[in-house]
């Protein structure tokens, strides 16, 4: 498995921007697949996206398409998420998640290392 710790979350207005990173540990992390979920009060955790363990690859849930950004540096075993012009619908818990595979997953189930989580919030 591969230790996951999120950070960058916090609180932010309606059309600002917060970078998120992800640091990993543990198997090789540039041969994970790598996914970002968020989790809402009362909802089901959701895919926000995932990049190939190359980077070169990257698939968002269209919620999020030509907001979100996902990359990431091998060299720092660390992957990021870019979110530019927030909404107030984005506020959850974000995590992120590693897959010892080659293909990025739209299911949560489909990951086998997670990390606690960060949250954010977008005030309207």
């Amino acid at each position: 498995q591969v230790q996951l710790v999120e950070s960058g979350g916090g609180l932010v207005q309606a059309g600002g921007s917060l970078r998120l990173s992800c640091a990993a540990s543990g198997r090789t992390f540039s041969k994970n697949t790598m996914g970002w979920f968020r989790q809402a009060p009362g909802k089901e955790r959701e895919f926000v996206g995932g990049i190939t363990w190359s980077g070169g690859y990257t698939y968002y849930a269209d919620s999020v398409k030509g907001r979100f950004t996902i990359s990431r540096d091998n060299a720092k075993n660390t992957v990021y998420l870019q979110m530019n012009s927030l909404k107030p619908e984005d506020t959850a818990v974000y995590y992120c998640a590693a897959r010892g595979s080659a293909v990025i997953y739209t299911r949560s189930s489909a990951y086998d290392s997670w990390g606690q989580g960060t949250q954010v919030t977008v005030s309207s």
